[in-house]
């Protein structure tokens, strides 16, 4: 059921959105406290792992005692799933209070199933209605979801705009003719997608003869999936394509559709901190690192009955900012830059896809359009950048390839091999929705 709330209203539920961080920080403890004690004695998982490490929930006095705990992966979700029970030793409930599934895309190995209970979905709802509104939805919008319905957690995020009290259109992943007939027929004002697809799918209706920025009526578009609707150069790009503002989604199939998103000030993305605890660690040895210090994201559910995840490492590099947002939120804000398995070092400088996305989309006379291939030569890695120049162009390809290493060097801190250049359409990266760019050929990583 929707909420009664005023639409001049800035704060969805700013009780939540708005307390002090001494409150938040005990709300999140006593919590922690439930969580850890719960998924000890409801899990075959947690409570041989806790017993192992030599650690009991009675351990956890403050919110730093969480690392006292053992971290868990996407591997120990794959090895310990379907085990004894359809869920398998990580679910803390029997089969038939579990009343929905999502499934990981399976992109880094066999998909991981992610459970909910009645309450975890309410639950879940009630933060996708609450983030909806920070991106600026409103109950007199027509909002279109055009994300995957077939196994993805994103799926479901269109009962949160419902929820909201918005009028959802449940588009799903269809061909771009479709929804450029549900853009024009219907004229919804919001619309989520992914970054890549948001770029194409407004290149496509330039194609087809419409201009995204008055033959449509969106205001605003949301985008996750892909690190580009934190990258400015890759926002602003989508903003000046559609005349809309673009807000950054983050979410993880293990957790949510959305665990955190963006407000008006572009600076991070404000993460449910009142369900879910973040911390900072050491890629390597797990460390625990100070909010402002980049390292691996890593998550406890303080909520999320089904499957409790407790210190949960994403493979997510990025920093945590916990000072004051000029939005007025408290909530603090993950700023991610990239994916551990995508990081490549050459010359001992570290480099992420995101980096070069941020040079190609900034760049005048491409079209945005760009894929990274990672190698080794001679036993050092090395990497080549292949993208288009802008349709139309006569620049010549040399030159195009030239001011774009430069740019990258300038960046980055280290040149491409080279840099390919393409004609506009010609890379085979634009996608129908989630775009492939990072191709790695290294022998071992």
């Amino acid at each position: 059921m929707a909420k009664d709330i005023p639409v001049s209203q800035k704060y969805y539920d700013p009780e939540i959105e708005c307390m002090p961080r001494p409150e938040l920080e005990a709300l999140q403890l006593q919590r922690l406290k439930d969580m850890v004690a719960y998924a000890y004695d409801n899990t075959v998982y947690y409570k041989r792992a806790f017993d192992e490490a030599g650690v009991t929930p009675d351990d956890i006095r403050t919110l730093d005692d969480i690392a006292k705990f053992p971290f868990i992966d996407k591997k120990t979700e794959r090895e310990t799933q379907h085990v004894g029970s359809f869920f398998g030793e990580m679910c803390s409930v029997p089969e038939e209070e579990v009343i929905f599934m999502a499934t990981s895309s399976g992109s880094t190995g066999v998909p991981t199933v992610s459970p909910f209970t009645q309450e975890d979905f309410d639950l879940w709802q009630d933060t996708e209605a609450r983030l909806f509104w920070q991106a600026g939805m409103r109950p007199n919008d027509r909002y279109v979801h055009a994300l995957n319905f077939a196994l993805y957690v994103g799926g479901p995020d269109v009962i949160g705009a419902q929820r909201l009290g918005a009028l959802a259109i449940w588009v799903g992943a269809v061909p771009s003719d479709r929804l450029l007939f549900v853009l024009k027929q219907y004229q919804p004002t919001v619309i989520w997608t992914s970054p890549s697809y948001a770029w194409h799918l407004g290149e496509v209706a330039k194609e087809k003869g419409y201009d995204p920025r008055t033959d449509f009526n969106i205001h605003t578009i949301i985008v996750a999936g892909e690190a580009g609707g934190s990258i400015p150069s890759t926002r602003e790009s989508i903003e000046n394509l559609w005349g809309a503002k673009v807000v950054d989604f983050y979410g993880l199939s293990d957790i949510y559709g959305a665990c955190a998103a963006a407000c008006e000030a572009h600076d991070g993305l404000h993460i449910v901190e009142d369900q879910i605890l973040v911390e900072t660690v050491d890629p390597t040895t797990g460390e625990v690192l100070a909010p402002g210090e980049t390292g691996e994201l890593v998550y406890t559910t303080l909520m999320k009955k089904a499957r409790p995840m407790i210190r949960f490492r994403t493979g997510d590099i990025g920093y945590v900012s916990t000072e004051p947002c000029e939005c007025g939120r408290t909530l603090a804000r993950i700023h991610i830059t990239g994916r551990k398995d995508e990081m490549f070092i050459v010359s001992a400088v570290n480099v992420f896809p995101t980096d070069i996305e941020y040079v190609v989309r900034g760049l005048d006379g491409l079209t945005g359009e760009y894929s990274i291939r990672v190698y080794e030569q001679d036993f050092t890695c090395k990497y080549e950048v292949s993208v288009e120049r802008a349709l139309g162009s006569d620049e010549p390809y040399d030159e195009v390839a030239k001011r774009t290493m430069a740019a990258i060097k300038a960046h980055v801190g280290v040149r491409p091999q080279k840099v390919i250049v393409y004609d506009a359409g010609k890379l085979g990266t634009s996608s129908e929705h989630k775009a492939s760019r990072f191709i790695d050929e290294r022998g071992c990583q």
